[in-house]
């Protein structure tokens, strides 16, 4: 134990930085490189990896670059998890939005420490005053209103304040007492995963503890693999990775799940059988009762993506379908996406990807229709329109109109020859009919015919009298009155 104690260093903190859409997370993201990724190592950034490393006054500090979409609301969130510390920002000219609501319970849910950035100071209009009262009512302190909570002003687009914010983010990291053991075997977490057609998968990560070095082998939840090369996220390669390290790796097999936790193994073998025992664990479950399953095979470009469509798949109801995801991956459709949707009788949706060759003429000669979409959601709204389908119709009841009995003319067994005032609304030939008197109801029926002024007519509208032939078993009596409504069958959709 004093042993481990004694091997504790100080890590980099990892940030995450979260907002609403369009309050100015990527252009902070962006400022912050610009201003310590200098051009001669920059060329650019050529290596999109999810995260970046950049140097404050010799302390290093680690960003993940979240998505921005509320598609991506679950993949923010993992990134919380990920996290050391969060940036909340806020436009100075637009306040608390609802994004921002939400970013502020991904925090709170977290329990990881938090500062504000309150943005875009240059633009008129700018009001942080206003979002540091706003934030209040989300019971968010700042330390200028009294409470616990830094707040930094900044302009990413004029690149103001970026120091004074890197300042507070090490001053957090220094108070939390944020260590590392760079003598423990590696782990992490992963940022993000692609599939290269070339080098395979391609795995973005984030080392928290331990150093991780060419040759290791590491296992996640959902893949193993022993690492082939280590790159920087200038593309430079590297022969191991420190502690909050993020970079690129190759050599993984499979595809491992944004938010993955990943260990250090002895061996491809002790490797394999914790993955292969993960997957058990996390195995579906069969669909209970009478509630209808609607299999789906999602395959997307990469897996962040398809990380993302999981998510949003869960928030279709599924109180009478259940959108059961048997497969999901990234690449072109293969045969054995057509192969496993035959035998499961699933739907297989892919997002920019296509089918490889064996894979078409496959799907051709099975009838399996693939379904590729280029925007996330209209895949969704395609998920969702196939399990309407599966809900078929119901009959809906709508009111048409009412009218109150003035007169009986004639009656046979189970009719009657009416004389009526229409109330409101319009009564049709052929509408069907409950009789109400006194405030209940009493039975019900059809109108065999209408007319008006000894002439038939298919309908009556206005205020005003008008005989109808009635055919039912509840004799009607003066003063009553009639309901007139229609039932039509419409298509059900899901609640």
């Amino acid at each position: 134990m004093n042993k481990k104690k004694k091997n504790l260093i100080t890590r980099p903190p990892v940030v995450v930085i979260l907002g609403h859409v369009d309050h100015g997370k990527s252009s902070l993201l962006e400022a912050i490189k610009d201003l310590k990724i200098t051009q001669n190592e920059a060329g650019g950034i050529t290596q999109h990896i999810g995260a970046y490393a950049v140097d404050h006054e010799g302390k290093m500090i680690t960003f993940i670059d979240t998505p921005g979409h509320e598609a991506f609301s679950a993949m923010r969130s993992r990134g919380t998890e990920v996290a050391d510390i969060g940036v909340l920002v806020v436009a100075a000219d637009e306040g608390v939005r609802e994004q921002t609501k939400e970013a502020i319970s991904h925090l709170k849910d977290s329990g990881i420490p938090f500062l504000v950035a309150i943005n875009k100071m240059d633009k008129q209009g700018s009001q942080p005053e206003k979002v540091k009262q706003d934030l209040s009512k989300e019971g968010i302190f700042l330390e200028s209103y009294g409470g616990k909570i830094p707040s930094v002003s900044v302009s990413a687009l004029k690149k103001e304040g970026i120091e004074d914010l890197l300042e507070v983010i090490l001053l957090i990291a220094e108070m939390e007492e944020m260590k590392g053991n760079p003598e423990a075997p590696a782990e992490g977490v992963i940022i993000e995963s692609h599939l290269d057609s070339k080098r395979g998968t391609i795995v973005s990560l984030i080392v928290k503890n331990g150093v991780l070095r060419k040759g290791d082998i590491i296992a996640t939840e959902s893949s193993f693999g022993k690492l082939k090369t280590i790159e920087g996220i200038l593309g430079e390669e590297k022969e191991e990775a420190g502690l909050s390290a993020p970079v690129l790796v190759a050599g993984i097999k499979g595809n491992p799940c944004v938010g993955d936790e990943f260990f250090t193994c002895n061996s491809i073998e002790e490797a394999k059988k914790f993955a292969s025992q993960k997957r058990k664990e996390k195995g579906f479950v069969e669909c209970e009762g009478e509630k209808k399953n609607l299999n789906v095979i999602i395959k997307a470009d990469v897996i962040g993506l398809a990380e993302a469509i999981l998510s949003s798949l869960e928030k279709i109801p599924q109180e009478e379908v259940r959108v059961r995801v048997v497969s999901s991956g990234i690449g072109s459709v293969s045969e054995s996406d057509i192969e496993l949707a035959k035998t499961t009788d699933s739907k297989i949706f892919s997002f920019r990807v296509k089918k490889d060759k064996a894979a078409e003429k496959m799907a051709i000669k099975e009838g399996i229709e693939v379904k590729n979409f280029e925007v996330i959601y209209e895949l969704i709204d395609e998920v969702k329109k196939e399990a309407e389908d599966l809900l078929g119709y119901e009959t809906v009841r709508v009111e048409k109109g009412q009218a109150k009995i003035l007169a009986i003319f004639r009656e046979e067994k189970n009719r009657q020859v009416l004389g009526a005032e229409n109330i409101k609304g319009e009564g049709k030939k052929g509408s069907l009919v409950e009789i109400w008197r006194k405030g209940e109801k009493i039975g019900e029926g059809k109108v065999i015919n209408l007319k008006k002024e000894e002439k038939n007519i298919e309908k009556i509208t206005g205020k005003e009298e008008f005989g109808m032939l009635f055919e039912g078993r509840t004799k009607a009596k003066e003063g009553d009155f009639f309901h007139f409504y229609e039932e039509e069958r419409k298509k059900r959709t899901l609640s």
